[in-house]
């Protein structure tokens, strides 16, 4: 919901109960993980009684889950509002500010609770285990320099590490990824076992180095003839990329492929993923893509998982080195001068052109607002003109800023990802805005289809082909998570 009820005078009783049923029945749709649904007979108790304190905080969790952080900072404010005394919604808002990055705005919600309430262990908990993370943060930023004048990838000695005897996995030949590499690869992560650590090394060190020759915006070329493959949000669900290559084809020169971000964060192979999305874009530079979503970034890996992957399966050095690699991946892809690609959306301004975006200095995390943080975070919206974002980044954009944009840059449409869809995708905006998504059963609770795009480079005509999940090893989405998030999000 975009909108807060204001806090009336009294509300009859039997509007009292109704809301009070209402809100039972979005609780049953929230246990089962419907968390639209959820939202919905939340409002509804809400339009019936905008006084109770608990709608808002109920319907602020299921926006969370959502990863609709305006809103879930919007209605546990109201919460808060209502009930200066309800300690869950400063929870749920803590739980929205650091979803955004604002550790020290969630730490401040702590704080107070643990003033109005001195003996209530847990809030003092929490405070603590906040502070923790504000004070590492503070620590980092004081102990680093100027983020560009830091280069992990060269302080690096790959002679210095040494190759075991019993590693059997797959290996680097002269030091170059190969087609057999990259498919003993996909065996051994389905194996569960792990790239050695000087490989990965390796990959991420090249990877950089490509990347960084690169604009902001690459230029696609498809002969009219050949077939190309745009994916959506992969989000660490290894699996089910296998199984999209199983259904479409491996990466090859005549089989070339875009992945528009978010390969990482909430599932659990993570890892599994990013390796082998890094070996394909080294074995084939020309003819396989990645852009950055807003999960290839520091924040985002943070909480929501690839940072603590990472961490246990290599260690936090290498960690850091994923950051300086994601700093440098393309922002926007256009292919044939006619169709814009992009993990996000359109922008907040109307006079964006192609050039400005490859203008963009992105070898830095995002800000709060500009083209860079556009791209990667806006949403579109069926009503014509702009709104503030549900998710409290970016901005919602309607059918007649994506109409105006294309115009102005001589484009046919866009595609963006960013959105869980039930069918794994949706065309928006008169057929000039489609949105994609590759991760079936999102973090196993969503139900939801996976969908892949194809075309040919002649008409750029969008072919949807959706999936379902396949099985994974019992390794619970989330795994890897900060525990302290995980905790504020019961």
């Amino acid at each position: 919901m975009a909108s807060t009820p204001e806090i009336t005078g009294p509300v009859s009783q039997e509007d009292i109960e109704a809301a009070e049923k209402l809100k039972n029945e979005a609780n049953e749709y929230f246990k089962k993980q419907n968390y639209n649904t959820a939202i919905e007979y939340y409002s509804k108790a809400i339009e019936k009684n905008p006084n109770n304190a608990v709608f808002y905080a109920n319907r602020s969790i299921a926006n969370l889950r959502l990863e609709m952080f305006g809103y879930a900072l919007m209605d546990a404010s109201q919460a808060i509002e209502l009930d200066k005394s309800y300690t869950k919604a400063y929870y749920r808002r803590a739980a929205a500010h650091m979803s955004l990055g604002k550790y020290k705005l969630a730490l401040k919600d702590f704080e107070y609770v643990t003033k109005v309430r001195p003996n209530d262990q847990d809030a003092k908990m929490k405070y603590n285990e906040c502070n923790k993370i504000v004070k590492k943060i503070a620590f980092e930023k004081a102990i680093s320099v100027d983020k560009k004048e830091v280069n992990i990838a060269d302080s690096i000695n790959l002679d210095a590490m040494t190759i075991e005897d019993e590693y059997e996995g797959p290996a680097l030949e002269d030091g170059k990824v190969t087609l057999k590499f990259a498919t003993d690869l996909m065996d051994y992560y389905r194996q569960q076992k792990k790239l050695h650590k000087k490989y990965a090394y390796k990959i991420l060190i090249d990877v950089k180095a490509y990347l960084q020759k690169q604009s902001s915006l690459v230029d696609i070329k498809v002969p009219d003839d050949a077939k190309f493959t745009v994916c959506g949000d992969i989000h660490g669900q290894y699996y089910d990329l296998m199984n999209i290559f199983k259904l479409n084809g491996l990466p090859s020169e005549n089989n070339p492929y875009l992945f528009n971000g978010d390969f990482v964060d909430r599932g659990s192979f993570s890892v599994e993923c990013i390796f082998t999305l890094f070996s394909f874009k080294l074995l084939y530079p020309n003819h396989f893509y990645m852009s950055r979503g807003n999960h290839e970034t520091r924040d985002m890996n943070r909480m929501y998982g690839f940072q603590g992957e990472v961490t246990s399966k290599y260690n936090a050095h290498m960690a850091d080195l994923f950051t300086e690699v994601y700093n440098w991946l393309p922002l926007a892809h256009c292919i044939n001068s006619r169709v814009l690609v992009m993990h996000g959306g359109l922008f907040s301004m109307d006079d964006v052109t192609l050039d400005d975006i490859r203008k963009v200095d992105r070898n830095k995390q995002p800000s709060e607002d500009g083209i860079m943080c556009e791209l990667l975070w806006s949403d579109p919206q069926p009503m014509a003109g702009r709104a503030p974002s549900r998710r409290g980044v970016g901005c919602q954009f309607g059918p007649d800023v994506t109409s105006a944009f294309l115009e102005r840059n001589g484009l046919d449409y866009i595609i963006r990802s960013h959105e869980v869809k039930n069918d794994g995708y949706e065309v928006a905006h008169d057929g000039k805005c489609i949105t994609v998504f590759s991760a079936p059963n999102y973090c196993d609770t969503m139900g939801n289809l996976g969908a892949f795009i194809t075309m040919n480079g002649k008409d750029l005509t969008p072919n949807f082909t959706t999936y379902a999940a396949v099985p994974h090893p019992d390794v619970k989405p989330m795994a890897y998570a900060n525990s302290f998030f995980s905790l504020l999000c019961q």
